[in-house]
C-alpha cells in the first residue's frame, strides 16, 4: 500500500469507508456523527479516497424479481479457438444482460453475471454468449449470504504471520 493510502486509511478513513460501504447515502453530516468528524472533513476525506481510486463508485442494489428479471445465472465462458480472451471479453461485454464479467485463471477465460426475464430469453442470451467461446450456464436459486464490507481487519487476517 502506498503512503498516500495508508495515511487515508487510518482509523477514522476505515470508520468511514465501512459506513459508506453499508449505506452509501448517509449525508456528511450523519457520516461525521459516526466517525467524529465535522461534515467538511468528512466531505474531504471521502473526495480524497475518490481521488485515489480507493472509492471507485456508488450504487444503487436492485431488487431483479421486481425489475421483471427473475432469472439470475453464472455463466463460465471459454475462449474459441485461436480467438484471445480479450476478444470474447469484448464481444460478451456488448449485451446487455451481462452485468458483471470477471476474466478468470484456469480452463474457462471469464466468468458471467447474466440475468433474463424468462428460459427463452436466458437461452437466447446464451446463444448470443456462446458466439465468443463455450458456455457453461449454472442458475442461481438463491444468495444465501449479503455482500460482506471490506474492513480493516480482513487486511489483517490476509498479511503473512511473521516469525519472531
Amino acid at each position: 500500500m502506498s503512503l498516500e493510502i495508508e495515511k487515508l486509511l487510518d482509523e477514522t478513513g476505515w470508520h468511514l469507508l465501512q459506513e459508506l460501504q453499508q449505506n452509501a447515502r448517509l449525508s456528511y453530516s450523519e457520516l461525521g456523527q459516526r466517525v467524529g468528524l465535522s461534515s467538511p472533513s468528512v466531505a474531504d476525506r471521502i473526495r480524497k479516497m475518490e481521488e485515489a481510486d480507493i472509492i471507485t463508485g456508488y450504487h444503487a442494489e436492485v431488487n431483479l424479481t421486481k425489475l421483471g428479471l427473475p432469472m439470475l445465472a453464472l455463466i463460465r465462458l471459454g475462449s474459441n479457438p485461436g480467438q484471445s480472451c480479450n476478444h470474447a471479453v469484448a464481444q460478451v461485454n456488448a449485451i446487455p444482460e451481462v452485468l458483471e464479467c470477471y476474466k478468470v485463471t484456469g480452463a474457462d477465460c471469464a466468468i458471467l453475471k447474466v440475468v433474463a426475464a424468462s428460459v427463452d430469453h436466458l437461452e437466447k442470451i446464451i446463444e448470443q454468449i456462446s458466439q465468443s467461446g463455450p458456455a457453461s450456464t449454472s442458475l442461481v436459486f438463491s444468495k444465501p449470504m449479503k455482500r460482506h464490507t471490506i474492513t480493516h481487519e480482513l487486511l489483517e487476517r490476509a498479511e503473512p504471520d511473521v516469525p519472531n
